[in-house]
């Protein structure tokens, strides 16, 4: 029995260097990585050792036979993806083994090298990605600073209270905070509570892993009523993020609206509309779980502005709303369109995998039908927000009216400004090369502030790689910028920051 990857999967990648038959793919590095959601396992070579399983940080790789009825679709979709894939090197009395890549050594350095102290300002999976590099590789300390009380960026925040295999990975790569090379600064905002210039005088490089936390807006009239909130707002609300107020969010309506068809967009419509009581042994902020047991909340419509065909969520996350239970999934065909491109879709596309969903046509301007469902709507965009004192539904493009409250936006994260360092507004991101920041010697970037809202926690692991690379290579050749003060210093500019940002506040 093979071992299969199931929906948790980060894309750590951990298991393709643990697995001993090299049976597991994409690999880092090659053309096809960024392109699927998840590895997957080729059930004609895995030889059942179990290996990928020990590696894997989030428990994601599990044998086939374990499988529930609900996740069998799992192996499916780990033997779809090399069916049609041409074998390589045959062994005559076994299994068709794939190709190792040529054997490289990126990380040689001089014996003599003493290591570097570095500032990590985040620590999300990215910083820790990139610490842990500098860790294992070099004799390096690492000082983490993060403007938070509590460490965990995107793993703590942004992933849902429903994914705690997910979430595990913060634990995994939590264990850093207790690494005696390494150190930890809470509280403290770089760029505002203390100067980015400031920052640098203590340490020899400074990386910034500082995500991209903002919602992007949809700018249309109306969309600063109450009961409007972006993506991010919302999935900081259920997972009780200190910038969300707890009582942010009012679920007194029938009908929710969430825009976009992204996985963010599908986390939030799930949490809308899972039973309360299977939330309750999660992660879920008290605050959230309570305004959910009292939720009028039996419908939640997702609204993409284009076809079914580009839909942005990944196809184990739709998977994941089939399954929920006492919930039924619908598209709204009320469009003849939808419907036609759906059913002549490509096997393994977007719109292929709501075939088998059931279509029916809505009246959205009424309360909605008894039962509780999740509506995809396609090919519908939002002209202007409907209210008074709150959010009463939105006008769509064709003139018609969704009525709807709360609406939320889940259309994209963006980033924000660290002042001091450049920053390119129209991307959401610091202007670098290959993570060296523009203009701003001994300074770098990894994760979303270096590259924009894209890829999955295991992404982050081959982007800190080119950053760490850099910065190495920087420090060989001499052009890392000299410093006047030390980890030790900076921890008591850091409390004082602290002290003073208390009485600003």
């Amino acid at each position: 029995m093979t071992y299969v990857i199931t929906q948790n999967c980060c894309k750590d990648a951990t298991c393709v260097s643990a697995c001993p038959v090299n049976c597991i793919a994409p690999v880092p590095g090659a053309a096809d990585f960024d392109e699927p959601p998840m590895l997957f396992i080729d059930p004609a070579v895995c030889i059942d050792c179990g290996a990928c399983a020990d590696a894997c940080p989030v428990d994601a790789a599990v044998p086939a036979d374990a499988l529930s009825e609900a996740e069998q679709v799992y192996a499916d979709l780990n033997a779809d993806y090399y069916r049609g894939r041409e074998p390589v090197s045959p062994v005559a009395s076994g299994p068709l083994f794939h190709a190792w890549d040529e054997a490289r050594f990126d990380w040689s350095l001089p014996s003599d090298f003493r290591g570097l102290d570095v500032a990590v300002v985040g620590t999300g999976p990215a910083g820790l990605y990139a610490a842990e590099l500098l860790l294992l590789r070099t004799r390096s300390t690492v000082t983490f600073v993060d403007r938070l009380s509590t460490p965990g960026g995107l793993i703590r925040y942004g992933v849902a209270p429903d994914h705690p295999s997910t979430k595990r990975i913060g634990r995994t790569l939590g264990r850093l905070h207790d690494h005696p090379r390494v150190r930890t600064v809470l509280g403290v905002d770089v760029g505002t509570d203390v100067p980015v210039d400031e920052l640098a005088r203590h340490f020899d490089a400074v990386v910034y892993a500082v995500g991209a936390a903002t919602g992007r807006r949809l700018e249309v009239p109306g969309e600063d009523l109450p009961g409007i909130h972006t993506g991010p707002e919302f999935v900081g609300w259920y997972n009780g993020h200190p910038d969300v107020p707890a009582d942010a969010v009012r679920l007194d309506d029938e009908r929710a609206l969430v825009i976009g068809t992204g996985n963010v967009a599908l986390d939030v419509a799930r949490i809308l509309s899972t039973d309360p009581d299977r939330l309750a042994g999660t992660e879920i902020a008290d605050a959230a779980l309570d305004a959910l047991r009292t939720s009028a909340v039996r419908e939640v419509v997702l609204l993409g502005r284009r076809g079914p065909e580009h839909a942005a969520y990944t196809g184990p996350e739709l998977l994941a709303l089939r399954r929920l239970p006492d919930v039924e999934l619908v598209v709204d065909d009320s469009d003849p369109a939808i419907g036609e491109a759906i059913d002549a879709a490509a096997p393994g596309s977007q719109a292929a995998l709501l075939q088998g969903v059931r279509r029916a046509s809505f009246d959205h301007a009424g309360p909605p039908k008894p039962g509780r469902r999740i509506v995809l709507r396609f090919a519908s965009s939002v002209t202007r927000m409907l209210g008074d004192d709150a959010v009463r539904g939105v006008c769509l493009d064709d003139g018609s009216t969704l009525l709807a409250g709360p609406v939320v936006s889940a259309i994209g994260y963006g980033g924000h400004e660290v002042p001091g360092l450049p920053f390119d507004r129209a991307n959401g991101t610091v202007p670098h090369q290959a993570g060296r920041i523009t203009g701003a010697p001994g300074a770098y970037s990894v994760g979303w502030f270096k590259r924009g809202s894209s890829g999955g926690i295991g992404d982050n692991r081959v982007d800190a790689a080119e950053t760490v690379r850099t910065l190495l290579d920087d420090a060989l050749a001499g052009r890392l910028p000299a410093r006047d003060g030390s980890p030790r210093s900076f921890a008591r500019v850091a409390r004082a920051a602290r002290k003073a940002a208390r009485k600003r506040s």
